[in-house]
């Protein structure tokens, strides 16, 4: 048996799988900043539900430090992503994932290359949040909004101060919420293409990882029109929020 830990910025993910490698049991839950006690908690649920026993590897952004102090294998999460797409996604041209406080790019044809942003949250998880906290909403509530949207605004995403500047005034001029959350998507798709892709062409067969891409629909399917990507070339996972973790899980020793 072996499990997976992908310790993100905002979230935790812990995946379980069995003697043939599949999925017998997932988790994606927010730590509130609350990382090893989080940790803890969801490995002796695995302990008490599955097993005592098992080979175990921790991934992601927040996972580094404490692998290091509890001796247990660390695995880059790029490095797991491409992992877990070679085994669950084969084919996959280029991952498009973003994440709490992160976004990236994987061209996977050719060699392998990696684009991701630097140190601004900017079209992210963190971003998206504090957009739907602008329009009173929760992420969840901007995705249904979204769904009704008639038209579309220019937004800058680079940074929420700049964000906000480009929203406050919409709402204070009275545009429907509906035609605001649709801009927001909008603005995190012209950010993650334009400020990673810088000019590479993304083609092929595209997969969309990570949990705002594979909580909110609407996000996934304004990314899917701007690439102009039809189904045969849309690759959308099942466990899509997970892979890190998975990919951990398949390195686990």
């Amino acid at each position: 048996m072996k499990v997976g830990l992908d310790v993100g910025s905002t979230t935790i993910k812990c995946v379980v799988l069995d003697d043939t490698d599949h999925i017998i049991y997932s988790t994606y839950e927010r730590h509130l900043s609350h990382i090893l006690e989080k940790s803890e908690e969801l490995l002796r649920r695995v302990a008490a539900q599955y097993t005592p026993q098992a080979q175990l590897a921790i991934s992601g952004s927040a996972g580094m430090g404490m692998a290091e102090s509890v001796q247990i294998p660390f695995v880059q999460e790029v490095y797991a992503t491409r992992v877990a797409a070679g085994r669950l996604a084969p084919g996959t041209d280029c991952i498009i994932e973003l994440g709490g406080e992160d976004a990236k790019i994987l061209f996977l044809t050719n060699g392998v290359e990696v684009r991701m942003n630097g140190s601004c949250a900017g079209g992210t998880g963190a971003f998206i949040d504090q957009m739907a906290t602008l329009l009173k909403m929760g992420a969840d509530e901007m995705d249904i909004a979204a769904q009704k949207a008639e038209k579309t605004y220019t937004i800058a995403s680079r940074c929420g101060v700049f964000a906000k500047s480009d929203i406050q005034p919409l709402i204070n001029q009275g545009a429907k919420a509906p035609d605001i959350a649709a801009s927001i998507y909008q603005a995190v798709v012209n950010q993650t293409i334009s400020g990673l892709a810088c000019g590479k062409p993304i083609r092929g067969h595209v997969a969309f990882l990570g949990g705002p891409l594979h909580f909110l629909s609407e996000l996934k399917t304004a990314f899917i029109r701007t690439l102009k990507l039809d189904d045969e070339h849309t690759i959308v996972p099942e466990n899509s929020h997970l892979f890190a973790a998975i990919g951990s899980a398949l390195n686990a020793k």
